[in-house]
């Protein structure tokens, strides 16, 4: 997973820098090269990393994935410094909303999982709060606008975490038994704890102008119409 992730990203920016008409790159990172490492910050911005030795030698469930991005980023990083490329990264958390591809995104499933009772990704769902420390979501249009937003602001550089929602499973299990008392939300948690470590910070985004157009409410009112437009929900 880290070898092919790493070649895939340098294969891409070489063809840029071969290509002289490409005036910026806009590369898509993951909040996983930031979040998981010892560090005792209360709010995690582009200054953090995750640790990737860490992930190596304590190796927990799926580790692979977070090495994989903070490994890609940091060569993308080094190849456009020494190659005088004009790189922006793009850093969402999970994300969330309506597709247009033919299956159901992974990301949807993890972040409706506590509502569709889909106990593997559920799962999966509470080792992202585990490993990572919170629960983190952002509507899929506003990681589009992002990406548009940052191509387009000629004062933009580095790095910029694209983050709409911070929260931990227990908060958020509240927020879905409020918000849809029909569904069978769970009730208890007891390994998870009850509110997310950190913060995961947008300021950098937002003090360039950049203005998020959906909130918790709105992310999971269209996660759920998505679902149901496709036949994914219970009756």
């Amino acid at each position: 997973m880290i070898k092919p992730a790493i070649l895939g990203v340098l294969n891409v920016l070489k063809a840029c820098a071969r290509a002289k008409e490409v005036k910026r790159v806009i590369l898509t990172s993951s909040t996983a090269a930031v979040t998981i490492n010892n560090g005792t910050d209360l709010v995690m911005d582009e200054s953090n990393w995750t640790d990737v030795e860490y992930l190596r030698t304590a190796k927990p469930h799926g580790w692979g994935y977070p090495a994989s991005k903070a490994l890609e980023e940091k060569a993308a990083w080094k190849f456009a410094e020494e190659n005088h490329i004009d790189l922006i990264t793009v850093i969402p958390t999970l994300t969330t909303g309506p597709s247009i591809t033919q299956d159901i995104p992974t990301s949807v499933v993890l972040a409706t999982s506590l509502i569709t009772g889909n106990d593997f990704f559920l799962k999966a769902f509470k080792d992202i709060q585990l490993l990572s420390g919170s629960i983190s979501i952002t509507h899929v249009e506003d990681i589009c606008r992002a990406h548009v937003f940052l191509a387009e602001k000629e004062s933009a550089s580095g790095r910029y975490i694209v983050c709409a929602h911070n929260t931990s499973i227990p908060e958020l299990a509240k927020f879905l038994r409020k918000r849809y008392p029909q569904c069978q939300i769970p009730t208890e948690f007891d390994e998870m704890p009850s509110k997310a470590k950190f913060v995961i910070s947008s300021e950098k985004l937002v003090k360039e102008g950049f203005r998020f157009k959906h909130g918790i409410e709105e992310i999971f009112e269209h996660s759920l119409d998505y679902l149901g437009s496709k036949g994914a929900l219970k009756n």
